[in-house]
């Protein structure tokens, strides 16, 4: 009987486990941002709150293209991963789930995620969520990341897709306001990744990917970030020259904008680590905030 017990209780913690692993193959963190960046676009596109379903059908199908999109990256990037020390636990590299499996699931989440967009929003947004998957995992991952120090200024491009998916979800068409949208995090990409990579450097050169801090150098690096986010600010600010977005987001944006300078000024005038991670965080934190302003901003006029 306690044999039998304990044979159920150790299958359940391996399946547990199982699925634990799977569920870190698609990067969750990273896909909670992308859904940040979503909604508000939507309610922007809209003009107020658009229907649950429409945005519950965008998120989801949106959410799973893209953790298929992760988890390919973490099985072409398993031979990096397991050299540098970052992300060496990651599924594929710790051994967790054979690389064939992560890469089948992945391609699966893909197409799965991209018919139950064809089919609940609509192609437009469909094909554009496929085309950022694509650009993501064939022009980043395979390409970009291991032959340029502009791997993540031109990989980002992948990352912004969501404002421009969410738009199309509700509108079936683009706009400049989307494409505003587009450009924030785009510009807001460099910055913010290279804020990491400088506390990393060693990883990336380990792993031989040309990250900016390994090829030009931790100076340079800190005064393109202070570049990046000086256009960053200017650029958040148009939308609400370009938009319905008005009082609410352009104060925010300001004093977001206000914040994102010092962090990158700190950083360019100092050499601790800790003003790197500082940045890092802050970044994470405008992004949200951000995009969380556009949304209250349509909200309260409604």
């Amino acid at each position: 009987m306690l044999s039998a017990v304990a044979t159920t209780t150790r299958v359940a913690r391996d399946v547990n486990g199982a699925l634990l692993s799977y569920v870190r193959l698609t990067k969750p963190r990273i896909v909670l941002l992308l859904v940040i960046t979503t909604i508000p676009a939507m309610i922007l596109a809209e003009g107020g709150l658009p229907s649950p379903w429409l945005i519950l059908a965008t998120v989801l199908g949106g959410s799973v293209v893209a953790g298929g999109a992760n988890a390919l990256n973490m099985y072409f990037d398993r031979d990096i991963d397991e050299l540098m020390v970052r992300t060496r636990d990651r599924p594929v590299p710790a051994g967790q789930i054979e690389p064939e499996k992560a890469a089948l699931f992945g391609l699966a989440l893909a197409l799965g995620g991209f018919l139950f967009l064809e089919w609940t929003v609509n192609l437009l947004a469909a094909a554009l969520t496929l085309a950022a998957f694509a650009f993501y995992v064939f022009v980043y991952t395979l390409i970009l990341k291991r032959a340029t120090p502009l791997n993540i200024v031109i990989g980002g491009a992948a990352g912004a897709m969501p404002p421009v998916i969410g738009w199309a979800a509700v509108n079936n068409e683009l706009a400049v306001p989307a494409l505003i949208m587009f450009a924030i995090v785009t510009l807001w990409t460099p910055p913010h990744f290279w804020a990491l990579s400088l506390n990393y450097s060693r990883d990336y050169e380990r792993a031989g990917v040309p990250m900016l801090p390994v090829v030009a150098g931790p100076e340079r690096t800190k005064r393109q970030i202070f570049a990046y986010s000086l256009a960053l600010v200017v650029v958040s600010l148009l939308l609400a020259v370009w938009s319905t977005a008005g009082v609410i987001y352009f104060v925010t944006a300001v004093s977001l904008g206000g914040g994102f300078l010092y962090c990158a000024l700190r950083l360019l005038i100092s050499s601790s680590p800790r003003t790197a991670a500082d940045l890092f965080r802050y970044s994470i934190a405008y992004l949200g905030l951000l995009f969380c302003a556009i949304a209250v901003d349509v909200l309260v006029k409604v």
